[in-house]
């Protein structure tokens, strides 16, 4: 199929489905505030193919890791923080929210090979004291944070 120059980049494509389906569609795209059909469809398919990149494992990809855990037990923040050291190369950063009854929220910023990350969401997951954990991928990446700094100083 020819590229077209004058299009930005852009591709058509036609997508049939079932009424049902078609409403279904309509419907979300309304409530969720999309400027077209098009915009909905293109935002599916990027978190579908990033969800899909991340389970093959191989593909750089950058994350968010949500974590909720309860501080009171106490050798988690050791651990958590032995784990984040282990990973110093993918852990970016990470910011912590104090809520009820001892318990926090983390948000881990993250960047490396999707399997990595998704080893060390594992780890973080099964420490003593860890509720829950989600892991968030996506394959638009950070820019290189050192590489910049160090370019200058040649």
């Amino acid at each position: 199929m020819p590229i077209d120059p004058n299009n930005d980049g852009l591709r058509r494509i036609t997508v049939s489905m079932p009424e049902e389906t078609f409403q279904a569609f309509e419907r979300m795209v309304a409530e969720r505030g999309f400027d077209s059909r098009s915009q909905a469809v293109a935002e599916m398919i990027h978190q579908h193919s990033a969800e899909h990149l991340g389970k093959i494992g191989k593909e750089v990809m950058a994350g968010t890791l949500t974590l909720i855990y309860d501080e009171s037990k106490s050798a988690l923040l050791r651990d958590l923080s032995r784990i984040f050291r282990e990973h110093i190369a993918e852990v970016i950063s990470s910011q912590h929210v104090l809520l009820e009854e001892e318990h926090v929220l983390e948000v881990i910023l993250m960047q490396g090979p999707a399997k990595t990350l998704r080893e060390i969401a594992n780890k973080l997951v099964t420490c003593k004291g860890v509720k829950t954990a989600n892991l968030t991928l996506t394959p638009h990446l950070m820019p290189p944070i050192h590489a910049k700094a160090n370019a200058g100083r040649r």
